[in-house]
């Protein structure tokens, strides 16, 4: 799980109440631990939680302990980060993406 304390963990359980009644913007990156990409884009995930604390709420899915959520939203390759703006979808990112890309995303919708 993360380093950083400002990322927290999504499941199945929680995410309708932590992500889906939530006012304001909402990163959730869907990863699994057997993933390189995943991996590689953990660190970034976390330098923009600590880069965004207060503005973005973010949260890592480990879709191999958290089938369902992954499923609605059809999430088909991993990493997948998806933004939500009031509980909503409103963009995603799929793959390891470079940071300035998370924040031109973050920016777009904040």
């Amino acid at each position: 799980m993360a380093e950083s304390k400002n990322v927290h963990e999504a499941t199945d359980t929680n995410f309708t109440t932590d992500i889906g009644a939530s006012s304001g913007l909402t990163m959730i990156d869907f990863w699994a631990e057997w993933c390189g990409p995943c991996r590689m884009l953990g660190p970034t995930i976390e330098a923009v939680a600590d880069e965004y604390v207060g503005k973005v709420k973010v949260f890592k899915m480990n879709v191999d302990h958290n089938p369902e959520t992954p499923t609605k939203f059809h999430i088909r390759g991993i990493p997948t980060v998806i933004f939500f703006k009031n509980g909503q979808p409103v963009d995603q990112l799929v793959g390891n993406q470079p940071k300035d890309v998370i924040v031109q995303t973050i920016q777009k919708h904040l």
